[in-house]
């Protein structure tokens, strides 16, 4: 059996890094920014899947958690993390029965977007004395899930408010990305609505990293969902949402062939820095190593551009910044903590994989 690693130099590749202090620091950025704002944070944890960051963002004074599965929320709930909001439509027997017993064991709010979603939590969910409360999703611009207009929003509201298992929470969306402020113009339209007919919104809940340093309207938005914040990546960088000192995961790589001074071929493939790219034109960048990009993957193999006088050495390892973070923390089974370049822990990631 290997040795525990104690430093960077340590660790076999590819491998995830975490600068502790940098994620620790994002953490208490983003909470004072939303208690500035005045407004609620329950950051989603799409992004670590680890108890132990989700730990650290409740401590830091988020009033729960988003989690985008119930596998997810299951694994959170049993590391003791006790108020969950799962903003996705729970459809189908399994799950339905699975979310019953989540909500058997914590404080737990959902979406939905559709009378077919609602018919289906209204037979689960039967006590009145503990209903489950029902956010409505809405499609301000996102063009992913939710309602799209203030009508099919309050049709889903008395659905809600007429099953005697079910409470209507509120409404959530998903703008998009550089469009906020059209965003919460809707939602005001959707509340007024619903405020004719007597249904109040006790929440109205948005996301989004890279528009979360803006001050959301407070007549409209109670509660934000960001997730990358906590590690940043390049995506994020290019958007003006944070600065490349703040990034707090890399790919730990090793340059395994150099065939040509401009080409260098790393260890991590498309496994390790997935091919999702949030529209960038390539993969990745070289920390420390100015012009290198990660230009193509193949399974195995990172194909690295260097330009002007730039040479790695075979054998040499480097740290890949990716454009998306999210997607590269649920490739790996664990990511190393580190402080500088000294390894404080290393943490398995818990909810990695957990898709139903």
């Amino acid at each position: 059996m290997n040795a525990r690693p104690r430093t960077v130099d340590e660790i076999d590749t590819p491998a995830v890094l975490i600068d502790l202090d940098r994620a620790l620091a994002n953490i208490a950025r983003a909470q004072a920014h939303a208690d500035a704002a005045e407004v609620k944070l329950r950051p989603h944890i799409k992004t670590h899947k680890l108890p132990f960051f989700a730990r650290k963002q409740v401590e830091a004074g988020a009033v729960g958690i988003t989690c985008q599965k119930i596998g997810e929320a299951e694994v959170m709930a049993d590391a003791g993390l006790v108020d969950i909001f799962l903003p996705y439509n729970i459809l189908g027997r399994q799950k339905l029965a699975r979310l019953k017993a989540l909500h058997d064991r914590v404080t737990l709010s959902v979406t939905a977007d559709s009378a077919t979603t609602l018919a289906g939590l209204a037979e689960t969910f039967a006590d009145k004395r503990r209903p489950l409360k029902v956010l409505i999703e809405c499609d301000t611009g996102g063009g992913r899930c939710g309602v799209q207009d203030a009508e099919e929003a309050l049709a889903l509201a008395r659905q809600i408010a007429g099953a005697q298992g079910l409470a209507f929470g509120g409404l959530m969306t998903y703008p998009a990305a550089g469009h906020p402020a059209e965003a919460e113009e809707r939602l005001v339209t959707i509340r007024d609505r619903l405020a004719g007919d007597g249904l109040a919104c006790e929440i109205v809940t948005s996301g989004g990293t890279p528009d979360m340093w803006r001050n959301p309207d407070r007549r409209i938005v109670t509660e934000y969902r960001p997730g990358t914040y906590i590690y940043m990546d390049r995506y994020q960088v290019g958007k003006g949402a944070t600065a490349y000192h703040d990034c707090a995961l890399t790919v730990l790589a090793t340059v395994v062939s150099h065939p040509t001074p401009t080409r260098a071929i790393l260890d991590s493939g498309s496994k390790a820095l997935s091919s999702d790219t949030l529209g960038l034109p390539d993969h990745g960048e070289l920390v420390g190593v100015p012009g290198a990009r990660v230009t193509a993957l193949s399974e195995e193999h990172a194909k690295v551009e260097l330009s002007g006088d730039g040479r790695l050495k075979i054998g040499e390892r480097v740290r890949v910044l990716p454009d998306h973070a999210c997607v590269v923390t649920n490739l790996f089974d664990e990511v190393h903590l580190i402080s500088g370049e000294r390894v404080v822990d290393i943490l398995p990631v818990a909810a990695r994989g957990r898709m139903g």
